[in-house]
């Protein structure tokens, strides 16, 4: 973990994303079809899909060298097993155990069971940021993370479509004689989508003397950087073309804050546009008029506004991307 100081300002932010014939977020109970709310035909992307894509690209920088790779080391990284990452701060922090129960309690002393967790926060870039609950089989406590992500819901109804493909090659022997080498296959996409999605950062689990997991400003701008790119990495056949299109961060100038977030995400629109005309996505003009215009295919198509007049005092817009 750097030396720079503890988040000590509420933020909340919205960030707008897009995807262009691929699957942002398949649902694994519905044949991997692309997430949807069925009673409004909204997509749907969730929250720990987008924590996924965060973390990846945080591991991505540090292993090129970016970032240090100390302070940030991925929790949730892909194949870890939880218990040895455990087993690493009791190492750190305690006395050699004798036996294998002593790890499934925290240790009486409150000041080492503090201790076990704050070096899995020191270590864990992730843990410092969305926390964790560390209790599985080798205790190492629990924190909640000052960063917290909401489900990403589109701008409007998409139509998800199954698209059939040719597989030039056979599995089995016997798959080849039947077919002639040849297979079926089928690959779920969304022809076009935008997404809108908000998150929070709380000031006080932040930099709290107890509660706090010590996330710092450069863990911020770090996760500024990858809410801004983490889609650069993150390509695959199934995902088709996906980028993060817009970041709005209202900074707060104290921890508790200076409005309530709801109200400052109302203040974030987005206009509708076609051929010159603009309509607020979710108004009476906006419903009345567009039944018409074709379906969107790019994020040109939309237009996103911020009404910054009368904005509360102690609100600061900021736009990394």
């Amino acid at each position: 973990m750097s030396d720079s100081p503890a988040v000590t300002h509420r933020h909340e932010f919205v960030l707008f994303f897009d995807v262009q014939d691929g699957n942002p977020n398949g649902d694994p109970d519905a044949g991997n079809l692309p997430r949807i709310d069925p009673e409004t035909n909204l997509g749907l992307v969730s929250d720990v899909a987008l924590k996924r894509k965060i973390r990846n690209y945080v591991a991505l920088k540090a292993e090129v060298g970016d970032i240090l790779a100390q302070g940030h080391e991925i929790y949730m990284s892909e194949g870890a097993t939880l218990n040895n990452q455990h087993k690493r701060a009791w190492e750190a922090v305690m006395p050699p155990v004798d036996k294998s129960e002593e790890y499934k309690k925290l240790p009486k002393d409150q000041q080492k069971s503090r201790e076990l967790t704050r070096w899995m926060c020191a270590n864990f870039w992730d843990i410092r940021t969305f926390g964790a609950v560390m209790t599985t089989g080798v205790n190492a406590g629990q924190v909640r993370g000052p960063v917290q992500i909401a489900f990403s819901r589109s701008l409007e109804r998409i139509l998800p479509l199954e698209i059939s493909i040719t597989r030039m090659a056979a599995t089995t022997e016997a798959d080849a004689e039947a077919k002639g080498g040849r297979t079926m296959g089928r690959k779920h996409i969304v022809p076009y989508g935008a997404y809108r999605v908000h998150g929070f950062v709380s000031a006080p689990l932040a930099s709290h003397d107890t509660k706090g997991t010590g996330f710092s400003e450069a863990d911020l701008d770090l996760l500024w950087d990858a809410l801004c790119n983490m889609f650069e990495h993150d390509r695959s056949a199934a995902r088709g073309q996906m980028a993060s299109r817009k970041l709005i961060v209202f900074r707060h100038a104290s921890a508790l804050g200076n409005a309530q977030a709801q109200a400052l995400f109302d203040r974030v629109k987005v206009d509708r546009v076609y051929q010159g005309i603009a309509h607020e996505i979710g108004s009476d003009a906006y419903h009345n008029s567009t039944d018409n215009w074709p379906a969107a295919r790019s994020w040109s198509d939309y237009a996103v506004r911020i009404e910054r007049d009368g904005l509360p005092d102690g609100i600061e817009i900021l736009e990394p991307c």
